[in-house]
């Protein structure tokens, strides 16, 4: 039987039961994270800025329990709960990559665990 090999991030948090991260071969499938800050484990106040960017806070934690960076990462999918945020949400999303870009789906929920307004989940290859 093959072990599953998984990442946990201190700065991140898990609201079911899933891992932070697991590898596939030369593949680091991070689970998406939502908006909660891992040291209170209460989602952050705020707009759609301050949400997004607590994602990108516990998804760049759980890529560094796996020994990468946001240079590793090769597909993005964001999930936003009103599409309207779409804009604000590139604006702090452009600040985290740089061309060329990882590949990217963003999706209209109807919902998000919590009540959050983002999700951000990212498959990342280690070189």
């Amino acid at each position: 039987m093959m072990v599953r090999k998984t990442f946990s991030a201190a700065g991140a948090v898990a609201v079911g039961p899933y891992s932070h991260a697991v590898e596939s071969g030369d593949l680091i499938f991070l689970s998406g994270q939502t908006p909660i800050d891992s040291e209170t484990g209460i989602l952050v106040e705020g707009d759609i800025t301050n949400q997004t960017e607590q994602c990108f806070k516990n998804l760049f934690n759980v890529l560094e329990a796996a020994g990468l960076t946001h240079d590793d990462v090769e597909k993005v999918n964001v999930f936003l709960t009103d599409m309207g945020n779409f804009a604000a949400m590139n604006a702090v999303y452009s600040k985290h990559f740089s061309s060329p870009y990882p590949a990217r789906t963003t999706i209209g929920v109807a919902a998000l665990p919590l009540g959050a307004q983002v999700e951000i989940e990212m498959i990342a290859r280690r070189r």
